[in-house]
């Protein structure tokens, strides 16, 4: 059976665990990181050497990275669905993951950190309002590409979605400045719909607040 190790409120694990939820597939779920350790013992670092989550095992096979999980779970059992064996099609979310890896969660888990995970005595606000703006125009950019379509390729939700839609839930519930953005929130509304979003992603995450540490 699939194994997926990470705590449920970590970002990295919950677009897999997302994903997972979309496939229906049976797996157990092992606590790790945060307040559950683990990471750290040398069972895990024998999985992961950088020690952290989220890790699967799915049939003898390790594999750590949330986005190289994704496209092993999507290949291997979401074909047709979440996979297209035609790399120019493939192309077309593959480049959305590696954007939202390189800018989008860059940005927006700076600005989680600076705001959120922070304590506010230690708040820097000029740095806060820089990674705002920054993410802020990220999502300006995604409400324009979504003016023209329910999901960002095509009619239907792809890994893009997962790791870009991933960030959503925690974008509209701090408290900071947004932008009017009616597409985002039309198809952050629709992802809403999805029971694997609500059950993975829009998980309470309170007890971060303030937390400067893993």
């Amino acid at each position: 059976m699939l194994k997926v190790w990470g705590r449920r409120n970590s970002f990295n694990v919950q677009k897999v665990m997302w994903l997972i939820g979309e496939l229906d597939l049976p797996h157990e779920h092992v606590n790790a990181g945060g307040p559950y350790g683990v990471i750290n013992e040398p069972a895990f670092l024998a999985m992961n050497p950088h020690g952290r989550v989220p890790v699967i095992e799915d049939d003898g096979v390790t594999i750590w990275e949330s986005h190289t999980i994704l496209r092993y779970l999507a290949a291997s059992y979401g074909r047709g669905r979440f996979w297209q064996e035609d790399a120019a099609s493939r192309s077309h979310w593959d480049r959305w993951m590696d954007w939202s890896q390189a800018s989008l969660h860059r940005d927006f888990l700076d600005l989680f950190w600076s705001f959120y995970r922070t304590p506010e005595p230690k708040r820097d606000w000029t740095l806060i309002n820089t990674h705002l703006k920054l993410t802020n125009a990220h999502y300006a950019l995604l409400d324009r590409h979504l003016a023209e379509r329910d999901f960002i390729v095509g009619d239907k939700p792809s890994l893009a979605d997962i790791t870009v839609g991933a960030t959503l839930y925690r974008y509209f519930e701090l408290d900071i400045e947004r932008p009017s953005l009616p597409h985002l929130e039309a198809w952050y509304d629709a992802l809403g719909q999805r029971q694997a979003y609500r059950q993975h992603v829009m998980v309470p995450f309170d007890e971060l607040r303030g937390r400067i540490t893993q």
